[in-house]
């Protein structure tokens, strides 16, 4: 007689297909989730894909904003009235248990579960047919994004496994809410961007046409140095060559790129910017080069690339060096030939166009250990100019506080001043952060002094709220690190003294270290470092620097 099979292998056989099926949908999903493509699009592709691993009846993918209302409704057969219709009707309380809960919600027949109130099943199917209705929470952290929604037809003998069913909705669901808060992110800061272009447009437009003799409009500054990188911006300005902008962070380097264009031959053609560290790799190589109409899912449009939007003018590319070492191929092309093929295109395209680049990167090195490719750094490396950080041109730091304060009233309508004490403070800072730290530091000074003139205490490292100190110190020795609870790395780094023995009183906040403040600030946040950040009024990318400085090892709780 032959052995009957045990419980267990039977369960196991219809599992590796299933399982292999899940992973084949998440890497066809993934695919479309990267695409550079609108969101209802992406979402929509997205739909189309499950439907046809799930057989569904009825897909909806429903994005809320921050009150928790449907921003977005896309359907993956219905149009955009008819998906909003069908997820109106669906009850109230089945929707709100997912959004609040951040737990799926499944119902095997939706007719025989009356608790969460009647079900419109009108525009899911046949009207005489049963369904089997899977909700799951498209969450990011703790908070919920959206609602995966699908439907299938029910019979007495359904073919649906529940819990392998939510288990794959569920990583389709992660995948989609990563896709969502890059969309979102790109979406804030191309309006910031816009609000910045078009603050930058109002304050040239405001300026006087005719700028001071050696003086460019909108740079502040009389000190030896920043006059030696006008002059050279001047000069390389009349010359249509590539122009890299050297610098650390906050030095106004997409300022002077402006002013190269401003100052050039091209004057009056288009001035187009792109930040290279804000995309992946896919979606920049659309943004430069454009796509042709049906190069990928979603692509209904030809679109003009930024190099052919810049043709006649100039292109300003930020952050140059965080480009992939594939895409530094791509970009050193259209660089050497002036010409490119769109994404999906077969067609060559020629373009004139004048560029400058921006890094704050040691690109030397980069290309040292092969991160850079050499031939591209001596394309773009024609002219490059280096902008001195504001320490090392402290005499233009009481002309950039007035101008900031000018910009604060003006804005506000007040009359704030600032006092003799309050440029000694300002005077005596590093900023890492340079021109952009400044600005911070003066408008919200401007915002919390309680009266009409700035003095020296109502700075905030005055009232041991200013943890600049923190991120770097140029080649300092330091004392010994404090002993901690928390385990300490065994070879100890030290910490820099402050130039002057106030200062460092009050970074320490009462006779703490630095050290001792970024633990407890960690601590006091279960050693997450974006809510220690946001605790200390630093940056998660600060913070990170600070970390490593003192070198404190992070705790998993």
């Amino acid at each position: 007689m032959p052995a009957v099979p045990m419980a267990t292998d039977v369960e196991a056989i219809p599992k590796a297909p299933r399982r292999s099926m899940d992973l084949h949908g998440i890497y066809e999903i993934s695919k479309i989730l990267c695409r550079p493509d609108s969101l209802p699009r992406i979402l929509k592709s997205t739909l189309g894909v499950l439907d046809s691993f799930l057989d569904m009846s009825l897909g909806l993918i429903v994005l809320l904003d921050e009150a928790g209302e449907p921003e977005l409704i896309t359907g993956g057969r219905l149009n955009e009235a008819d998906a909003e219709r069908c997820f109106q009707a669906m009850p109230e309380r089945a929707i709100g248990q997912i959004v609040v809960t951040h737990v799926p919600v499944v119902l095997d027949d939706v007719a025989a579960h009356d608790e969460f109130g009647p079900w419109d099943t009108s525009l899911w199917g046949a009207p005489d047919r049963r369904f089997t209705f899977i909700g799951v929470p498209i969450r990011e952290r703790e908070r919920t994004l959206g609602l995966l929604i699908i439907a299938r037809a029910w019979t007495d003998h359904p073919t649906i496994e529940p819990d392998s069913d939510i288990r794959f909705l569920k990583m389709v669901g992660n995948l989609m809410a990563q896709t969502i808060r890059l969309h979102r992110v790109l979406a804030r800061d191309r309006d910031r961007l816009l609000d910045e272009q078009r603050r930058m447009e109002k304050a040239r437009d405001a300026a006087p046409s005719a700028p001071l003799p050696g003086s460019i409009a909108g740079i502040v500054g009389r000190s030896p140095q920043i006059r030696a990188v006008v002059e050279k911006v001047r000069v390389a300005a009349r010359r249509d060559v590539t122009v890299l902008l050297r610098g650390e962070s906050g030095t106004g380097k997409e300022l002077f790129a402006q002013a190269i264009h401003n100052l050039s031959a091209r004057a009056q053609g288009p001035f187009v910017t792109l930040n290279c560290a804000a995309l992946p790799e896919s979606v920049l190589e659309s943004e430069l080069f454009g796509h042709e109409k049906g190069a990928f899912t979603g692509a209904l449009n030809t679109r003009k690339g930024r190099f052919e939007l810049a043709d006649g003018g100039t292109l300003f590319l930020d952050e140059i060096g965080e480009i992939s070492a594939a895409f530094q191929a791509k970009l050193l092309r259209v660089l050497q030939e002036g010409e490119f093929e769109r994404v999906g295109g077969s067609r060559t395209l020629k373009v004139n166009v004048r560029l400058v680049a921006a890094t704050n990167r040691n690109l030397e090195e980069a290309v040292a250990k092969g991160t850079f490719r050499a031939d591209l750094y001596y394309r773009i490396s024609v002219v490059p100019v280096l902008l001195p950080p504001l320490r090392d041109r402290r005499g233009d730091i009481p002309l950039l506080a007035d101008n900031f304060l000018a910009r604060f009233n003006k804005e506000n309508a007040t009359g704030i001043a600032l006092d003799r004490s309050a440029y000694d403070v300002l005077t005596q800072c590093n900023f890492p952060g340079n021109v952009r730290e400044l600005e911070n530091c003066i408008r919200r000074t401007a915002t919390l002094t309680p009266g009409a003139r700035i003095v020296e205490h109502d700075f905030a490292c005055r009232n041991d709220g200013c943890l600049s100190a923190l991120l770097w110190k140029p080649g300092q020795p330091a004392a010994p690190l404090p002993v901690v609870t928390r385990p300490a790395p065994a070879a100890k780094a030290p910490e820099a003294p402050c130039d002057k023995a106030e200062s460092c009183a009050a970074l320490q906040g009462g006779g703490r270290s630095e050290r001792d403040r970024l633990v407890e600030a960690m601590e006091k946040t279960g050693w997450v470092q974006a809510k220690a950040a946001r605790l200390l009024n630093l940056t998660p990318r600060q913070i990170g620097y600070a970390l490593r400085k003192h070198g404190i090892p992070i705790q998993k709780l």
